[in-house]
């Protein structure tokens, strides 16, 4: 396949090439949510008070966190920013402005940074969304999850199916350059015709991407202990794969690029007044699947820089209590050799529509190749590899065969 030997050296989008990024995670939410495995922490039934000290000390730690960081290295501009939870919004316009501040102190940032914020539909309103359009934000995230109200009401989510409209309404009035929307498949009691109404209606929204996600319920969860008890059915496989089907055929008509295996772009976008650019891809997680580098600051955050990974404790109460004591709040590491960053650069490229670029893959035998092509599940297109439609379903296989 004229393979790069410069693959890890020499990227020609992925690793160094693929941009530099930082995650900083607010971990709090008003209610965990029953399928929710995040590091988070629910704050609704706690003093007001206490939870304003909370949430300044929290913004605190994040800034020295921050600044141990980037003095540990020698770091490029900055071509994203994504402050995830959570539901980070609950900080407030005036945390988020200045903790956005200390970025722009700290390390470089790039003329044209992606700034994404995460958030619920019922935690922002016109002042706050102005306020962070003011601070600097380019994207909003926001998790509607359903527009089906019993679907939302299962998923202990705390919004009507209305309200995401009315948000998106309220986040383009107030200058979001760019509006995202979170949604997931499969929730027990969720019926067809549930998803494909979910699935028009957010497609007639002026939104210009969308995440479409299969419910997915860990043991440690309450729906794991609920699956597990017999209590609420397990998540139906088949069921699954003809959603993720439909959400294909009803984006794609409304006008969506499906460009990865959960996401999916408007095909244009308009940027400023020269007209039209790029579809409106998320540039933060381009950056995770193409196996670049990035800072992970918070609580259960991770960071990447060349094969090293490293990870902090996912309690709030143990982070603060070591940013605060000038300690490391990380409670893992690890150094992958190149057998393991070639496993994870096919695992995280082919996740792209367009697949891997012949200078960013590594090896492959010959013969495992051809095995995965023979199966259907990869393909080559224009020098590159790529996963075929029923390939993306199954990346795993796919990626077990090339690694065989």
């Amino acid at each position: 396949m004229g393979l790069s030997a410069g693959w890890l050296e020499a990227p020609v989008e992925c690793g160094s090439a693929a941009g530099f990024g930082l995650y900083l995670h607010v971990p709090f939410c008003h209610h965990r949510c029953g399928y929710c495995d995040f590091a988070t922490a629910a704050v609704g039934d706690d003093d007001p008070a206490e939870v304003e000290v909370l949430l300044d000390r929290y913004l605190a730690a994040l800034r020295a966190d921050l600044v141990r960081q980037v003095g540990a290295g020698s770091w490029p501009a900055l071509t994203s920013v994504f402050i995830g939870g959570g539901t980070p919004t609950l900080l407030g316009g005036v945390r988020l402005a200045a903790l956005l501040a200390a970025v722009g102190e700290h390390l470089e940032v790039a003329d044209d940074v992606e700034v994404t914020v995460e958030a619920n539909p019922e935690t922002v309103g016109p002042e706050l969304l102005a306020a962070l359009a003011d601070a600097g934000v380019t994207r909003l995230s926001m998790g509607a999850q359903s527009l089906a109200g019993h679907v939302l009401t299962t998923l202990e989510r705390g919004h009507g199916p209305d309200r995401p409209a009315q948000a998106v309404a309220e986040a383009r009035a107030a200058g979001i350059a760019e509006v995202s929307l979170d949604l997931i498949y499969g929730t027990p009691g969720e019926r067809d015709a549930d998803w494909l109404a979910t699935l028009a209606g957010v497609a007639a929204l002026p939104v210009d991407h969308l995440s479409a996600y299969a419910l997915t319920v860990h043991a440690n969860t309450p729906f794991g202990r609920e699956v597990a008890a017999g209590r609420m059915p397990a998540p139906d496989d088949d069921v699954q794969r003809e959603r993720f089907e439909a959400a294909r055929t009803v984006l794609g008509a409304a006008g969506f690029e499906a460009y990865e295996v959960a996401n999916f772009a408007r095909a244009t976008r308009r940027v400023g007044p020269e007209g039209v650019a790029a579809p409106a891809r998320s540039r933060h997680n381009l950056l995770y699947w193409r196996h670049g580098d990035y800072l992970g600051v918070g609580v259960g955050a991770h960071g990447h820089h060349a094969g090293r990974r490293w990870w902090s404790t996912r309690s709030t109460s143990a982070y603060l209590a070591a940013v605060e004591a000038g300690d490391r709040p990380v409670t893992g590491e690890e150094h992958l050799d190149d057998s393991e960053r070639a496993l994870e650069r096919l695992l995280l490229g082919l996740r792209v529509r367009e697949g891997l670029h012949p200078g960013d893959l590594p090896p492959i035998d010959p013969l495992a190749l051809e095995d995965a092509v023979t199966a259907g599940l990869v393909e080559i297109a224009c020098g590159r590899l790529r996963c075929t439609d029923d390939g993306w379903f199954l990346l795993d296989e796919a990626v077990d065969r090339l690694t065989a």
